[in-house]
């Protein structure tokens, strides 16, 4: 019997929203403050996003929103969408104050479809750390199809699944501790904090997560007629999965202190529709 994984990852996302926008790591001011400021995540992937002006695109598991509102700041007409009102809440006062016109959309991504209206759109985007929360890669696979018009793509960064097998807690090495591919139960646990730097904890501490083997994530977006155009590898990450492991650079991206060539922390794909 699945869990409910839904009720208790949205109470948990609800309770991070505000801790997370008032957080120096998501960088609010500097969005409201400087009209040219992009996310440390979409900057990364600039020369792989290419040209985005004029692009209908929907960014989905947005969080609060400001992948989205990059993507809109490069010239796309950005919706998004997330399970969270909290953090949906967080993401249009930053619009506001940015002065940017973007749709906000509240739905669980399986039921993006008909939240969005039967809408095709020319990009779906996801970004670092939405597909763990998902219990089937072959459902949120048609679920990007059926969201693309012919010729729309799929733009993906994530973290690499590799990365989520490594048992965090141990120190001495790097340990294989999770599943490495999808389970039909989840992974269950219970932290009171969340990864930015704050001295405030969630009160809704329980969450429900999944791996996905990257094999499996390809296999499921062939299976849903996309065609893979891009699968880049990366030694680095936009956060710090590995605490005392790992050292960033001046574009925001942490790395193994130790021979980083070890271990795939993230990767960007690309698919496109026929």
């Amino acid at each position: 019997m699945m869990s409910d994984y839904r009720g208790l990852n949205q109470a948990n996302w609800n309770d991070r929203a505000p801790l997370h926008a008032d957080s120096l790591d998501y960088h609010f001011d500097d969005f409201r403050t400087d009209p040219s400021f992009l996310s440390h995540v979409v900057r990364f992937d600039l020369p792989r996003l290419g040209d985005i002006r004029g692009v209908d695109a929907v960014h989905l598991q947005c969080h609060i929103g400001t992948d989205t509102l990059s993507l809109a700041r490069l010239g796309a007409t950005v919706t998004g969408l997330d399970f969270s009102p909290a953090s949906l809440a967080e993401a249009r006062k930053l619009a506001d104050a940015a002065a940017t016109p973007i749709e906000y959309v509240e739905s669980d991504i399986y039921d993006a479809v008909s939240a969005l209206g039967g809408r095709r759109f020319g990009l779906v985007y996801t970004g670092v750390g939405a597909l763990c929360w998902l219990p089937d890669i072959r459902r949120w696979a048609a679920t990007v199809a059926a969201l693309l018009r012919p010729g729309g793509r799929l733009f993906l960064r994530e973290y690499h699944p590799v990365l989520w097998s490594i048992d965090e807690t141990r120190t001495d090495a790097l340990t294989i501790g999770y599943p490495y591919f999808e389970t039909a139960e989840p992974m269950v646990f219970n932290d009171e904090t969340t990864y930015v730097e704050t001295d405030s904890t969630v009160a809704n501490t329980i969450t429900h997560e999944w791996n996905h083997g990257l094999g499996e994530i390809v296999e499921a977006l062939l299976q849903a007629d996309l065609t893979l155009t891009q699968l880049v590898e990366h030694d680095s990450v936009p956060s710090n999965p590995l605490p005392g492991r790992m050292v960033h650079d001046d574009q925001w991206e942490w790395r193994l202190i130790d021979h980083p060539e070890r271990l795939p922390l993230s990767y960007t794909l690309q698919a496109r529709k026929g």
